[in-house]
């Protein structure tokens, strides 16, 4: 199993789900519109940052891996459990590789992603995180993996309401689409975008039961954008497939020729690289 990019870098926007549509956001849209985008992809329930960022790293349900925000606050994640994150994976079949995790939400660094993956990471608020993540890729163009991970659209929505009835909130994820932009220039200009698979999306939306909140099975905090860019991606694609934020470790996995993990229970879905995926 050959790897068909060097590099991967997955953007997560915090309480975001799909209002991307809905605001201009011209660098995740300029990217994404030359790649695969969705707006119908699900998260998990509950539609909470812990269980669900904790879904796309480990490739489960939540009552799988286990996660909540206190848990994640407060623990490591086991090192022996059999879900282990795409970054541990990473890690396994290169060890020598530089893998980095830039979160403003603290728990993913030390709660979610293994500690025995031996990442650099950093947790602070925007834009200093950006600037220092920007930083870090140009000094660093050979890194294989990296995640940033921006809290702005979820304190946005837990202020002023979540949806595309607010006009505080799309404000915000606008402005993170800049933070965005910072970190694809910074990609250009360490010369690996044409090698590289970018993954944008979101943990969940919300305003479903309550407008300024999530953790429900309605659709509003269910529903995330998904998109990814890369040479080997197809150009222009609206995915048709479902599409599950469980499923962004099996693509990251694909992506870098790693054998994903027999207990995940996403997929990659069709439709979005231009080259065959055999069947899991």
């Amino acid at each position: 199993m050959g790897d068909i990019c060097k590099h991967v870098f997955v953007i997560g926007l915090d309480g975001a789900g799909n209002f991307i549509k809905d605001t201009p956001t011209p660098n995740i849209h300029g990217l994404l519109q030359q790649g695969a985008l969705t707006y119908q992809a699900q998260t998990v329930f509950p539609s909470i940052s812990a269980q669900c960022w904790g879904s796309m790293f480990h490739g489960v349900e939540p009552d799988q891996h286990q996660l909540s925000n206190d848990i994640a606050s407060d623990t490591r994640f086991p090192e022996d459990s059999v879900y282990p994150s795409f970054m541990k994976l990473i890690r396994q079949q290169y060890p020598d590789a530089k893998l980095a995790a830039f979160s403003e939400w603290s728990p993913i660094n030390h709660g979610i992603i293994e500690q025995s993956c031996q990442f650099e990471n950093l947790s602070i608020r925007c834009p200093e995180l950006i600037t220092t993540a920007a930083d870090y890729i140009r000094n660093n163009p050979d890194v294989k993996c990296l995640y940033v991970q921006i809290d702005n659209p979820d304190g946005a929505g837990h202020e002023f309401g979540y949806g595309n009835h607010v006009p505080k909130y799309l404000a915000k994820i606008t402005e993170v689409d800049e933070y965005v932009g910072v970190l694809l220039d910074a990609i250009r200009d360490a010369g690996i975008l044409e090698e590289s698979l970018i993954i944008i999306t979101s943990d969940h939306g919300g305003g479903g039961d309550h407008p300024r909140s999530h953790g429900s099975d309605h659709p509003m905090d269910m529903t995330i954008f998904w998109g990814c860019y890369g040479k080997a991606v197809a150009s222009g694609v609206e995915i048709t497939d479902a599409v599950s934020i469980k499923d962004t470790a099996h693509v990251v996995a694909y992506a870098l020729g790693i054998e994903p993990c027999p207990t995940w229970s996403g997929k990659v879905p069709e439709g979005i690289f231009t080259t065959a995926v055999v069947a899991e």
